[in-house]
Formats: C-alpha cells, structure tokens, sequence
C-alpha cells in the first residue's frame, strides 16, 4: 500500500548548463510541490502505513528548509556564491546543480536517511520511500525512485556534501539535527503521540 502526503515551498535558483538562456543565467523562483510517497505491506497498531502526524515533524523540516532560500550549486562562480550567501540569510548549498531532478534525488536521499534512521514505536512496520515527486511548475514536474536517488550512473550524493545556512539550522526544533542525520549511531524515535 502507499500513501502520499505533499509539501511546499518557495525557492529560488540557477540551472547552469541547461538549454533555456533565462534558466541558466538569470535568478529565478518557483513554488514547488513535494509528493512524499511511502510504502508498506504492513499497517500500523491504528491500521495506517504510517501516522501523517509524523510527516509533520522532521519530514517537513527537512522541506521546509529549502523555503524561502536559495539553493546554489556548490561548484558555481565563486564571487555569485559569495554574494548570494552575504545577501541572503537562508541558503542551501548542494553538491549538483540545481534542477528539480536533482532535489527530487537529495530529498529523497534526506527523507530515507531520516527513516532508517527511525525507531518506530507504534506498530510501523516496512516503511520505506517509494518515491518523491517535485513539482517545479504548474505543470512539470520531475519523479524518482531509489534506484535514481542512489544511481550508479548519477553523482553520489553524501550528506556531508549539503550545506544548510546559519539561518536554517536555528529554525530547527533541533539545531544539530543534520549532524544527527549524519551520525551513523544516532537513532530517532517516532513519537507515540504528535
């Protein structure tokens, strides 16, 4: 069974290197949607594949980080990065260029961090990402799968690539939520009740 559950928010980019002239050299935004899919053989104690309440904490903070932003390509002109970061307080800086394939893999490898990562303490059983969808426009969009996310045709993503602002973090329930995401000892537990 999978369920959907969707996310907004507002970004701004450059897609260097992409055929249309405004995308690649202009400053431009979108309000996005993000479909998060998960799947499950199994339903929980409540008879659900997962709680949507717990989409509602880290999942959407993860989202939610990206809004109001701007999201740069770690490898672009040096002098643009630095003055994008000095102009504005909340930024994201990723390790690809910035196109709505590219966050549909970052989120993806994000989001299914954070649920290995998850105790669940309500019967979930199974629970895994089926696939994120990125809207980017009325209508187009870009959808992948784990076998994008992780693709071996496709640059490797690590976390330790991703860079949050200052700004970001502080808005966190947690602020060493990405460090915790990163640690490879540290567990989250589901809340029993959200």
């Amino acid at each position: 069974m999978i369920i959907r559950k969707m996310f907004e928010f507002e970004n701004a980019h450059i897609v260097r290197f992409c055929s249309s002239k405004r995308c690649k050299t202009s400053i431009h935004g979108h309000s996005y949607k993000v479909e998060i899919l998960l799947e499950s053989k199994y339903l929980d104690n409540a008879g659900m594949v997962y709680d949507f309440g717990l989409l509602k904490d880290e999942i959407k903070q993860i989202i939610d980080s990206f809004d109001h932003a701007i999201t740069l390509f770690k490898d672009d002109d040096k002098v643009y990065l630095e003055d994008m970061k000095k102009h504005s307080q909340r930024w994201v800086s990723l390790p690809m260029n910035v196109s709505a394939e590219n966050f549909v893999r970052i989120f993806f490898v994000l989001i299914d961090t954070l649920l290995l990562k998850t105790k669940m303490v309500n019967g979930e059983q199974g629970v895994s990402l089926k696939s994120i969808i990125v809207h980017e426009t009325r209508t187009g969009y870009a959808q992948g799968f784990r076998e994008d996310a992780y693709s071996e045709f496709l640059p490797k993503i690590n976390l330790a690539d991703i860079e949050f602002s200052q700004s970001i973090s502080d808005e966190w329930k947690d602020k060493d939520f990405f460090k915790k995401l990163q640690d490879a000892n540290f567990v989250f537990i589901n809340q029993k009740e959200v």
